[in-house]
């Protein structure tokens, strides 16, 4: 049970392993700061440590229900000469959902208006957190397939997606609260959602789009926005330091 301990291979694919969980489980931190965004300022640090615990759960039971996870590749029925698997249906559905809610935050975040007579906070509190367990099924699909991909033994892979998620854990906040604080970043990050959904629906179509170029139009987009966000800043510094002190001559 315990020989991979020794194996040096295994330590490697381990370290692997965790980062790329780490990369893969990006847009589950964002769109579970999205979602938690909503709640009340007390009960967001509460739900984001269960949700990113759910994340942690799912993928682990994937793992140990392999042979299920395999068994979603083989085709469930066909439309015209396209073969429909359990996977591609996951894929379909989870993509439209988050193309659906990212719309509809946008929405709500630029032209939306505050109801006077909001739900129960339990009730807000308990359906984000479904939202979030069913979403956490469609990213952990990738997470666990790329796992299986890299790694022999499951331990490897159960210990690295804990480890991925304590990470996750520690900096869910601070990027939470990062996005609640600029408008421009949360547009951003729900377009990034947006712009999953669609890599989602379309491998679930069978239109395979590398991940790389995805990441990649993410991180440039992000780098852009820092660069205003700085950009800004400096400029507000700037005006403070032209400010003409009492008794200074013309």
């Amino acid at each position: 049970m315990m020989e991979w301990l020794t194996d040096p291979s295994a330590w490697a694919a381990l370290a692997t392993l965790t980062l790329l969980e780490i990369v893969l489980g990006v847009d589950n931190i964002i769109f579970i700061s999205v979602l938690v965004g909503r709640l009340p300022q007390q009960q967001r640090q509460k739900a984001r440590l269960i949700g990113l615990g759910l994340a942690m759960g799912t993928r682990i039971l994937l793992l140990l229900s392999l042979a299920w996870v395999m068994g979603l590749t083989a085709p469930w029925f066909s439309i015209g000469d396209f073969a429909v698997t359990g996977r591609d249906s996951i894929l379909i559905l989870g993509g439209l959902f988050l193309i659906w809610k990212s719309t509809h935050e946008i929405h709500n975040s630029l032209e939306g208006e505050e109801d006077g007579h909001s739900a129960p906070k339990s009730a807000a509190f308990a359906a984000t957190l479904v939202q979030i367990a069913l979403i956490d099924i469609v990213f952990s699909l990738d997470s666990v397939i790329t796992a299986v991909g890299l790694a022999d033994h499951v331990q490897v892979m159960i210990t690295a997606i804990v480890l991925s998620v304590l990470v996750m854990m520690v900096f869910a906040k601070a990027i939470g609260d990062f996005v609640d604080r600029h408008p421009t970043i949360k547009m951003l990050a729900l377009s990034f959602l947006i712009l999953v959904g669609f890599t989602l629906t379309g491998e679930g179509f069978g239109l395979h789009i590398p991940k790389g170029y995805v990441y990649f139009a993410m991180a440039f987009s992000l780098g852009v926005e820092f660069l205003n966000l700085r950009a800004r800043k400096n400029k507000a510094q700037a005006i403070q330091l032209r400010k003409r002190q009492p008794g200074e001559g013309a």
